[in-house]
């Protein structure tokens, strides 16, 4: 008995002893990853990119990390050059702080006129003469030629600078943009992947097998592009020795997406996935999200890529643009109209815009508004949004309690004929100024009827755009970026040389100064201040102090100033924000201490 007891005894060890071999074997993989990724941090090797920095020049602010990029593209992997506009808020927010974050692609970033035109630069100065007693920050964290992964990306650590509102604008680059699912700088092939690979984008592990596989990898396997010296050029660049110049010209690998085609699917569910986690994250955090519809050029932007017309329409259409002019107007309204009925079911993009632009001849608003909708639906290079996605965008809102902010509504009201055209845009999808203004304004009187702000005093659309934070130094090097950017593909097959026309004042040339990099846009700015100065017009002047202030919230001077300049002209809520930037720059004196004890005894209790 007792022996069976010793023998049972040894057994159950030898088993215990087999299951702890048996999870030591299983560790020993796990073990090594682990060692090895403690081992690379250890020695530097990658980095995690984080999208809030300190600012370098004052610690008590940070900004959005200017190349935060980076976080998607190893070192040694071909990256499009696309970086954000420095702009900071404090690292700790105010008791009496309303904070608000701004995300989305180039329109939302302003482009191509900088942070000045943008939603975030509009509405901060707006928001502040609006808010009595807050001290307000709009925060931009949008940049050209991301999309949906970005901001899903983005979002943890913009909840953690705890805003009060979220903004976005968002929508064109899901086909073409940055991990769009036809861009050159697609990660991977499906919508979980790709989420899955940006989960692991910082273990350095990961980062170690990119190096790797960049490293081995044809220019086929890497994503059609190479470097040549420290620019990014295309396979096609690489072999005909021609190199274009915009980001345009690289970022289209699938330049053929049709409607109702399987990549065209995908990018609408890729956009609906990452918009509906990204308001569930929102939501929970309860911060108020104002998400706004989308718009493009639909009047005066032809399609970019456009199937044929169908055989069984060739010579119906043939008819009817041959016989148009040849008969009554009567009869070329009732022609039109059944030519309307008739073509509706054609995927030809360039018929339907043929169509809206004889409509539009005849007076027809409405026909014309049909087919340039149906030319975009159908134009195959998917540089612009179809509608889509903005149905997904109202749905969303409606289903996340998102405050619905309809932009492309107000852009079409004040468009000829109600049609999206360059009365509000530049070319094919960035706003003119008056354009940017309509979308900022949209977002503001949302912002004043949801966002439950009291005091709140409006501030009237007159003086909102009278006193927007833009030079004509600036907007001469918009209009030469955009000359820049219609030169090439996909406004045009052939690179070329834009013809910029001679200057017109002091003012445009510095504008074009600063696009041939021959001046920094600091050089610009201050060297604008002293003209404005010795041209004794103290209007911009103080135009040009209050953007040298909040591109450097860290210059005592420049705060002082345009704090003085306020208390003047007695808006005071806007001055006491500047004077605290001044004294916290290290401005000091007994009497700007004095003048934020008046303010902040003057201004009303915030709510």
């Amino acid at each position: 008995m007792k022996k069976n007891l010793t023998k049972n005894k040894h057994s159950e060890n030898g088993k215990k002893q087999r299951v702890i071999f048996y999870v030591i074997t299983a560790l020993i993989p796990l073990l090594f990853f682990v060692f090895l990724e403690m081992g690379l941090r250890l020695v530097g090797f990658g980095n995690s990119a984080p999208l809030f920095i300190e600012n370098p020049a004052h610690p008590s602010y940070q900004l959005p990390r200017p190349d935060v990029m980076s976080r998607y593209f190893p070192e040694n992997a071909p990256k499009p050059s696309v970086t954000m506009e420095a702009n900071f808020i404090l690292k700790e927010k105010p008791k009496n702080g309303y904070r608000v974050v701004v995300q989305g692609g180039s329109t939302a970033a302003g482009f191509p006129y900088g942070l000045g035109a943008s939603i975030a630069g509009t509405l901060d100065q707006r928001l502040k003469a609006s808010m009595p007693g807050r001290y307000v920050e709009v925060l931009n964290t949008a940049m050209s030629a991301v999309n949906s992964y970005t901001l899903l990306d983005f979002a943890d650590e913009i909840i953690e600078q705890k805003p009060d509102a979220v903004l976005i604008y968002a929508g064109h680059n899901e086909f073409l943009g940055i991990l769009g699912v036809g861009s050159n700088y697609t990660a991977m092939g499906s919508g979980a992947t790709t989420r899955w690979f940006l989960s692991l984008k910082d273990f350095r592990i990961f980062q170690l097998i990119q190096r790797i596989y960049f490293g081995l990898a044809t220019p086929e396997e890497s994503g059609n592009t190479v470097k040549k010296g420290n620019q990014l050029v295309t396979l096609e660049e690489q072999k005909t020795g021609q190199q274009s110049r915009t980001f345009m010209a690289k970022v289209a690998k699938n330049k053929a997406i049709a409607k109702g085609s399987s990549v065209y699917k995908a990018g609408l569910a890729q956009f609906e996935n990452n918009m509906s986690e990204l308001l569930a994250k929102y939501r929970k955090a309860n911060i108020q999200v104002y998400i706004s519809t989308i718009a493009s050029n639909q009047a005066d932007q032809a399609p970019f890529s456009s199937l044929p017309i169908e055989s069984k329409f060739i010579d119906s259409t043939n008819a009817f643009f041959s016989g148009i002019g040849k008969i009554s107007r009567q009869q070329q309204l009732r022609d039109l109209g059944s030519a309307s009925i008739t073509f509706l079911e054609s995927t030809s993009a360039d018929l339907h815009f043929k169509i809206a632009n004889l409509a539009l001849q005849l007076k027809q608003a409405s026909i014309a508004k049909t087919h340039f909708a149906l030319a975009l639906e159908h134009d195959q290079l998917r540089f612009r949004a179809p509608s889509a996605i903005n149905d997904i965008i109202r749905k969303l809102a409606t289903q996340y309690n998102a405050v619905l902010v309809d932009a492309e509504s107000e852009l079409a009201i004040r468009s000829p004929d109600g049609i999206v055209g360059s009365a509000m845009m530049l070319e094919h999808l960035h706003p003119n100024l008056q354009g940017y203004f309509v979308i900022s304004n949209a977002f503001y009187e949302a912002i004043a009827a949801n966002a439950n702000i009291k005091p709140f005093t409006k501030v009237s659309i007159d003086r909102a755009w009278r006193e927007r934070l833009v030079l004509t130094q600036e907007e001469y090097y918009g209009f030469a970026t955009i000359l820049n950017l219609t030169s090439d593909y996909p406004f045009s097959q052939n690179p070329t040389t834009p013809s910029l026309p001679k200057p017109g004042d002091w003012q445009q040339q510095l504008g074009l100064d600063f696009f041939v990099k021959k001046i920094s846009w600091l050089q610009m700015m201050e060297t604008s201040l002293e003209r404005y100065r010795s041209d004794n017009n103290p209007t911009m002047m103080a135009k040009a102090i209050q953007i040298l202030a909040d591109a450097l919230p860290h210059n005592g001077l420049y705060n002082l100033q345009i704090a003085e300049i306020k208390f003047t002209q007695q808006r005071f809520s806007e001055s006491l924000y500047y004077y605290q930037r001044a004294k916290r720059a290290g401005a000091l004196g007994e009497a700007i201490d004095n003048n934020i004890k008046l303010i902040q005894a003057a201004l009303p209790e915030v709510k």
